[in-house]
C-alpha cells in the first residue's frame, strides 16, 4: 500500500469535518443530533458525498435494524415478559444473593443480544428494583453488574449494539475504495461475534463475582425513584411483604362473610383480590361474598399471612396460580395520589365514593397533616381532606382512566396498556424472527422488520406505540453520521491517516499491538463522540491500517465495533446514564470499578478476535 499518499483538498475538508464533529461533541453546547445534521449538510454542500447519496443513511440497513430492535423490545415489554422473568429468577436463586446477581446479570446479558442496550436496561430497571426490594440487596450492588452484563451481552450478535449493526454497512461501503488485488470484504453473519460475546459476558460476570461487587458495598441508593416504589411504601407507610394466595376451606369462618367483613378482622393482612365463581377481581366490592373454594389475594409479611391462614383455616400458597396476571407489576401496583382543594372527594369516605366498585381502586392508607400522620385503621370510612395523600392499589389502566381533578396521581406508573395475554404470541413471533435472521438468505433488517409487522398484525403492539418506541434522536444521529464514514473512505482521508500512522510506528511491530492501539483509540473516541460516531470515524481508518500493516481488515473493523461500546467509566454510555441516579453512583466510584474492567475488555476482545481470524 502506498503510504506516501499526498493530502488533497477533499481530505482536508473531511478531516476538518471530523475535527469539528469531535469538538462540538466534547463541549456539548449543541445537541448531538443537530451536530450530525449540520455535518451531513456540509458533506452535501462541499460535494464530499454525491447529492443523490447524502440522505441514503436514513434508508440504510443499519438504521432500519435499529428501529426494528427498538419496536421489538417494546413488544416484549408490553407483554410483561421480563416481570415474569423476575419471579423465575427469585425462585431459582433460593435467597442466595450472589447466585441471584449472577443469574440476573447472565439472563440480562443474553436478552441484550437481540435488543438495543438502553432498551434492555429500561426493561430490567423495574426487574432489578423488584429483586432489590424483595431480597434486601441494594440497587448499587445490582445495577452496575446488570448494566455491564447488558453492554457485554450486546456483542453476542450483530444486532445487539448500534456499532455492530453499523459494521456490515461500513464493510460493504469500504469495498468501493479497496486497492486492486485486495479481497472483497464480506458482511458478517448474525452470530459471527458469538464466541467473543460469550467470553466478554463471562469476564464481566467473573469480574463482579470475585472483585467488582466488593467495590460497590458503599453505594448509596437511599433516594426514592419510581422503580423502587415497593421499598418506599414499606418505609413510609409500613405497607410491606409479598402477595400470597389463600384458598377458603369448608371449615373456614370466612365462608359467607363479605369481603369487607374479612378485611375488618383484627389480624387480617391487606386483602387485595378475590377469585370466586372462576372470576378473579382486583379490589372487589366490599359486599362481595366469600364461599368455599374462593381464593383471596393477600399482601403482608410471610409470618402475618401464615398466621391469618392458620387462624381462619385457609390454604396458603406462595405461587400466584390464580392472580399471576392481576399482580403482574406491569399491570398493577401501589401508587400515591393527592386530594387537591377543588376535589369533590373532600368530606367523603372511600366507601361513599365507591372507589372499588366504580373505579377498581383499593385505598390502603392515608398520609395526613403536617406531622405526616399515617392512617391505616378503618381507612375506608375516613372522610377525606384537601391535601391528603392517598395510597392506592389498582390496575395501572384503571388509575390512568380514573385520575382527574379530584385526585392527582404523583407516582410514576406505566401509562401504556399492558397485554400479558399476548405473551405467547409475542415470543413465537420473536423466535420466528430470529430463525429468519439466522437463515442468512434474508438481510437482518428485513428479518427484524418481519417481526415488527407480525407484532403489529397480531395486536401485540399498536401502530402509534411502535412509533413511540423509536428513539428518533439515536436514529437521526446514526443516519446523519453514516455519510461521514463514507467520505472518510472515498476521499482517501482514512488511507492517508493510516499510511502516516504506520510510517511513525517502529518496523516489525506485531499486528496485535496495533490492534490494541486501535481498540484503545476507539474507546477514547467513544467517550467523546458517542459509540456510533466512534464506529463511523474509526472503521475506515482501521481497515486502511490493517491493509498497511498486513492484518485482516475485517478483524480490525470488528475490534473497532466492539471497542466502541467499551465505556464503563462515564455517563456518556447510555446504559450507565440510566442507572447512575437510581443506584447513587458517583464519578469516582464508576472510574474505580469501570477502568480495570475496560482494560480487561480490550484485552479479551483483541485475544478472541485473533483466535477467530
Amino acid at each position: 500500500m502506498d503510504t506516501a499518499l499526498s493530502l488533497t483538498t477533499d481530505m482536508k475538508i473531511v478531516l476538518g469535518l471530523v475535527s469539528l464533529t469531535m469538538l462540538l461533541f466534547v463541549f456539548q453546547r449543541v445537541r448531538a443530533d443537530l451536530v450530525a445534521l449540520v455535518v451531513l449538510v456540509l458533506l452535501g454542500l462541499t460535494g464530499q458525498v454525491a447529492s443523490e447519496d447524502v440522505f441514503n443513511g436514513f434508508s440504510s440497513n443499519a438504521v432500519i435494524s435499529v428501529i426494528a430492535t427498538m419496536i421489538l423490545g417494546m413488544g416484549l415489554d408490553r407483554t410483561g415478559a421480563l416481570n415474569r422473568l423476575a419471579g423465575w429468577l427469585l425462585r431459582r436463586a433460593h435467597g442466595v444473593e450472589q447466585r441471584l446477581l449472577l443469574l440476573t446479570s447472565a439472563i440480562a446479558g443474553l436478552n441484550s443480544s437481540f435488543m438495543q442496550n438502553p432498551a434492555a436496561m429500561a426493561l430490567y430497571l423495574p426487574v432489578a428494583s423488584r429483586l432489590a426490594s424483595r431480597t434486601g440487596m441494594s440497587l448499587s450492588q445490582l445495577l452496575l453488574p446488570l448494566g455491564v452484563a447488558i453492554v457485554m451481552g450486546g456483542s453476542l450478535t450483530m444486532v445487539g449494539t448500534s456499532p455492530l449493526i453499523l459494521l456490515n454497512d461500513l464493510l460493504v461501503a469500504a469495498n468501493a475504495n479497496l486497492p486492486s488485488g485486495v479481497a472483497t470484504l464480506e458482511p458478517l453473519n448474525m452470530f459471527a461475534p458469538l464466541p467473543i460475546g460469550l467470553a466478554l459476558l463471562a469476564t464481566g460476570l467473573a469480574y463482579f463475582h470475585f472483585f467488582g461487587n466488593r467495590q460497590l458495598r458503599e453505594g448509596n441508593d437511599s433516594n426514592v425513584t419510581p422503580a423502587r416504589t415497593q421499598s418506599y411504601f414499606a418505609r413510609v407507610y409500613g405497607i410491606e411483604g409479598d402477595v400470597y394466595e389463600l384458598t377458603v376451606t369448608a371449615d373456614s369462618p370466612l365462608v359467607g362473610m363479605t369481603f369487607g367483613e374479612a378485611e375488618a378482622l383484627h389480624d387480617a393482612p391487606v386483602l387485595l383480590a378475590l377469585k370466586s365463581d372462576n372470576e378473579a377481581k382486583l379490589a372487589p366490592a366490599a359486599d362481595t361474598r366469600i364461599w368455599v373454594g374462593s381464593v383471596l389475594g393477600a399482601m403482608g409479611t410471610r409470618q402475618q399471612v401464615a398466621d391469618f391462614a392458620q387462624n381462619q383455616f385457609l390454604r396458603m400458597s406462595t405461587r400466584l396460580r390464580n392472580f399471576g396476571d392481576l399482580f403482574n407489576p406491569a399491570r398493577a401496583g401501589i401508587s400515591e395520589a393527592v386530594i387537591p382543594p377543588t376535589s369533590k372527594f373532600i368530606g367523603k369516605s372511600a366507601n361513599e365514593l365507591q372507589l372499588r366498585r366504580q373505579h377498581g381502586i383499593r385505598l390502603l392508607a392515608v398520609n395526613r397533616g403536617k406531622d405526616e400522620e399515617v392512617i391505616r385503621e378503618n381507612v375506608r370510612d375516613l372522610p377525606l381532606r384537601a391535601g391528603d395523600m392517598l395510597v392506592l392499589h389498582s390496575f395501572w389502566q384503571a388509575l390512568s382512566e380514573s385520575s382527574s381533578r379530584d385526585f392527582v396521581v404523583v407516582t410514576d406508573f406505566p401509562k401504556g396498556e399492558q397485554r400479558p395475554h399476548k405473551f405467547k404470541i409475542a415470543m413465537a413471533i420473536f423466535a420466528v424472527t430470529i430463525l429468519i435472521a439466522l437463515s442468512s438468505r434474508v438481510p437482518t433488517s428485513i428479518a427484524l422488520m418481519t417481526g415488527v409487522a407480525g407484532m403489529l398484525v397480531c395486536g401485540v403492539l399498536k401502530m402509534d406505540e411502535a412509533y413511540s418506541a423509536i428513539n428518533w434522536k439515536t436514529v437521526f444521529l446514526m443516519a446523519c453520521l453514516i455519510p461521514l464514514g463514507w467520505a472518510m473512505d472515498s476521499s482517501g482521508a482514512a488511507a492517508w491517516v493510516a499510511g502516516h500512522t504506520i510510517e511513525q510506528l517502529p518496523s516489525g511491530l506485531p499486528v496485535w499491538v496495533i490492534e490494541i492501539a486501535v481498540a484503545i483509540l476507539t474507546t477514547a473516541f467513544s467517550l467523546v463522540i458517542s459509540h456510533v460516531g466512534a464506529t463511523i470515524v474509526v472503521v475506515p481508518l482501521a481497515i486502511n491500517l490493517a491493509l498497511a500493516a498486513g492484518g485482516d481488515p475485517t478483524a480490525f473493523a470488528l475490534i473497532v465495533a466492539l471497542s466502541a461500546s467499551n465505556n464503563f467509566m462515564t455517563q456518556s454510555n447510555p446504559v450507565l446514564s440510566m442507572i447512575t441516579g437510581p443506584a447513587g453512583y458517583n464519578p469516582r466510584e464508576l472510574w474505580r470499578v469501570g477502568a480495570p474492567l475496560s482494560l480487561t475488555y480490550t484485552l479479551v476482545v483483541v485475544a478472541m478476535v485473533n483466535l477467530l481470524f
